[in-house]
């Protein structure tokens, strides 16, 4: 019996820093609107989607900081979209900065959640891989600072039943990890959504040529999907955002690594494809064959180490 929805990847262009999170709100509705006109019954969103890319600044101060961070999802200003996305009946995955307090120390993560048509969170994410620095750096055309603004995730790398499926997510830098998507495949996931805001350029290879940036962003993904079998839906923040290009690309990935849908602009833009959850079957009992094939034996310096170590010369 086929399983298959209509999902949406939902780019957004550049969200300015003095942009408020009701006029972001709007930007999004105005998308998810779209998705549901195509048919849509999923929408996946960026990374933090409801603010500018804030860790490419040095904030002065902590209350700057906070003003980029929810500390409850939905709010005032996101609930528009929670009763937008009940009333049509879409699911839908979103990207934000999260402030949570527990035992009485407050914490900072880069999060994601998935909503389900319901208008009920069905599942949440936390990133594991952040980039970057706690410092700045001197030099550079812009920072990149996840590292002091966020703790690394907490949750691993859950999966959730929802739309009759196997749902996964992560976040950006998470998804040029091959553990990202193998620790999920190991929880036989069939869908990972993920949101990512990443420059054109890699400010610490001025020599690396331009198209490498969006070779290697497609690259990741699309290995990610073959190796364990699962659509990969993947939305963009794009174009010039307070100064700094973000490359977009937003793509759809089908569990053979093809890509089924790219975007076409630098701005919102919305992209569908009908996925089949049960299309990456064969390629998780043939050539992926975890239980069969998969010798863990083997695989012991993958948890005992973090770095790189050469064996030493002779």
């Amino acid at each position: 019996m086929s399983r298959t929805i209509v999902a949406a990847v939902a780019q957004m262009g550049p969200v300015a820093r003095d942009e408020s999170r009701v006029q972001v709100v709007d930007r999004l509705i105005t998308l998810m609107r779209e998705a549901h006109g195509r048919g849509a019954n999923l929408v996946v969103f960026p990374e933090l989607a409801l603010t500018t890319f804030f860790p490419r600044w040095l904030l002065d101060t902590q209350e700057e900081i906070d003003s980029y961070f929810e500390t409850e999802v939905p709010s005032n200003e996101t609930q528009p979209l929670f009763e937008v996305g009940k009333d049509l009946g879409v699911s839908f995955h979103l990207g934000y900065a999260e402030k949570m307090t527990s035992n009485g120390t407050t914490h900072y993560y880069n999060t994601a959640i998935l909503v389900d048509e319901k208008g009920e969170i069905a599942g949440k994410y936390r990133k594991v891989h952040l980039p970057g620095h706690a410092e700045p750096q001197p030099g550079l055309p812009h920072q990149h600072l996840e590292k002091r603004y966020f703790e690394v995730g907490d949750l691993g790398f859950p999966v959730f039943r929802s739309m009759d499926g196997i749902m996964g997510m992560c976040i950006c830098n998470d998804r040029r990890w091959p553990e990202t998507y193998r620790v999920l495949g190991l929880q036989g996931v069939e869908l990972v959504m993920l949101g990512y805001n990443t420059p054109s350029t890699n400010p610490f290879a001025k020599t690396e040529a331009p198209h490498l940036g969006m070779f290697h962003n497609h690259l990741s993904m699309q290995a990610g999907a073959y190796q364990n079998g699962t659509w990969v839906l993947a939305s963009a923040k794009a174009g010039i955002e307070e100064g700094v290009h973000h490359m977009g690309g937003s793509c759809i990935i089908s569990p053979t690594g093809e890509i089924v849908a790219l975007a076409a602009t630098e701005g919102d833009e919305v992209i569908t494809a009908e996925c089949d959850l049960g299309r990456g079957k064969y390629i998780r009992e043939t050539i992926f064959n975890f239980d069969a094939h998969r010798r863990t034996e083997h695989y012991g310096l993958i948890t005992e180490r973090t770095g790189a170590i050469p064996p030493p010369q002779k």
